[in-house]
């Protein structure tokens, strides 16, 4: 088994890690790894429904999607993740949360701390969820992916602020995530050792527990492939946000115009219906610019440049272009 210590705060990079390392190599790995100020979203989820759109642009905060499925996370500093990368062979691919949680229960019961595992897929103490997890098969190998969060010391505020969204916004079948009590491991532990101590720990307890346990460098060579994997791939919106399933959208604004409300639907990213309502004036048949907008991105770059180049303000009586944006999402 090959033992990772990923120095990396870039969740772009490190999402590409996973996968690199899944597709590329025959190794079991073990890997530890952190982000900074970043929501990770599961791979079959809506984005724009999972987090607080507003906080993000606000708090700078990174998006990013996986590649296992589950619900939105947040990261911070005070968050650890631990990944494992096996072969299933003739065990047959299936998916198996406990197997992977266990080393982290047994970690915690040597620090005096009993966990236990959810039954789906958390890890609680007391009943309050600190480690949520998530696989992913790769049957061309015959390898599963499995990684989880550990909250040691996270800011739990920022969590809640990062994935709160308006419930009625976002109308579609993607998977919504589960909103859970969490709390922090260093609270129950009697000594305060620090996430960066308590990585080593969990390090330790898998070298002995797997013997032919090694370390393990990301060597140049892995660090450029990994590097084109997260700008070809996960730094990219059509993979964050593209990917998300086929979703609606109704929001209303207040604007000096009146008051606006858009209904629209999206289909990989791209918006396929659209209607705009409100007590609003118009200097021209909207028609025009409501059909313009089919086709357009439903992201806020794309849809803000084409209000500009269909100069929106000559149909709308004293709405701007960037008053209007905030309606689509």
């Amino acid at each position: 088994m090959l033992c990772i210590n990923n120095a990396s705060l870039d969740p772009f990079f490190n999402q590409a890690t996973e996968e690199y390392f899944l597709k590329n190599t025959n190794e079991n790995i073990f890997m530890l790894w952190q982000n900074d100020n970043t929501i990770v979203v599961g791979k079959h989820q809506n984005t724009l429904a999972e987090i607080n759109i507003d906080h993000v642009k606000e708090k700078n905060i990174n998006v990013v999607r996986r590649l296992t499925g589950g619900g939105a996370v947040f990261h911070d500093l005070g968050n650890l993740n631990y990944t494992f990368i096996m072969g299933y062979g003739e065990e047959g691919a299936k998916v198996d949360f406990k197997k992977y949680n266990q080393p982290i229960i047994d970690v915690l019961a040597s620090l005096g701390v009993e966990a236990a595992f959810s039954g789906r897929n958390d890890i609680l103490i007391d009943g309050l969820k600190f480690s949520g997890n998530a696989e992913h098969i790769y049957h061309q190998k015959q390898r599963v992916l499995h990684h989880g969060t550990l909250l040691y010391a996270s800011e739990i505020q920022d969590i809640s602020d990062a994935l709160r969204v308006n419930p009625l916004k976002y109308e579609g079948r993607a998977r919504k995530s589960v909103k859970s009590r969490v709390t922090n491991i260093s609270s129950h532990l009697s000594n305060d050792i620090g996430v960066k101590q308590f990585g080593e720990t969990v390090m330790a307890h898998i070298t002995k527990l797997y013997p032919d346990a090694i370390p393990y460098q990301i060597s140049e060579q892995d660090t450029e492939a990994i590097k084109k994997l997260a700008d070809e791939k996960y730094s990219q919106w059509h993979w964050t946000y593209g990917y998300s399933p086929k979703y609606g959208l109704k929001k209303g604004i207040k604007t000096q115009g009146g008051h606006i409300e858009v209904h629209l639907n999206v289909a990989k990213g791209i918006i396929t219906e659209i209607s705009i309502f409100g007590d609003f004036f118009v200097n021209k048949d909207l028609d025009e610019l409501v059909n313009s907008m089919v086709g357009v991105e439903h992201r806020e770059e794309a849809i803000l440049s084409h209000l500009i180049r269909m100069k929106s303000e000559e149909y709308f009586t004293n709405i701007s272009a960037e008053e209007l944006v905030e309606a689509f999402f």
